[in-house]
């Protein structure tokens, strides 16, 4: 397998970045709903508190190894799969190198 060019190595590290930001962000307002549960009382601040934790243990953790990965490349497959990543927003030379992976994955998802 070719090494990948420092540029390429460069995209992926900053489209991974985005991809992370996007996938916490979306779990984050999910926990949201949960803080305007509280604020409403239709859950008590022990509840809260032990969503929160949830939360820590669960998707937060969840999102951070997806994208802690010494194969970032691969990490990228999903979030363009499934639409966190649009594949237009992609440089063209990033998505070229992606394209096999893009690809693989989308069969997977679609079996």
């Amino acid at each position: 397998m070719p090494e990948t060019s420092k540029r390429i190595q460069q995209l992926v590290r900053e489209y991974a970045a985005i991809a992370h930001d996007r996938e916490l962000g979306q779990a984050l307002r999910d926990l949201g709903a949960q803080f305007e549960r509280w604020r409403s009382g239709e859950i008590g601040p022990a509840e809260l508190n032990d969503l929160i934790h949830q939360f820590h243990d669960g998707p937060s953790q969840d999102v951070l190894r997806k994208y802690t990965t010494k194969r970032l490349d691969s990490a990228l497959e999903f979030p363009v799969a499934t639409g966190i990543l649009r594949k237009e927003e992609l440089p063209a030379e990033l998505f070229q190198h992606l394209a096999g992976l893009i690809d693989f994955y989308e069969a997977e998802q679609s079996s």
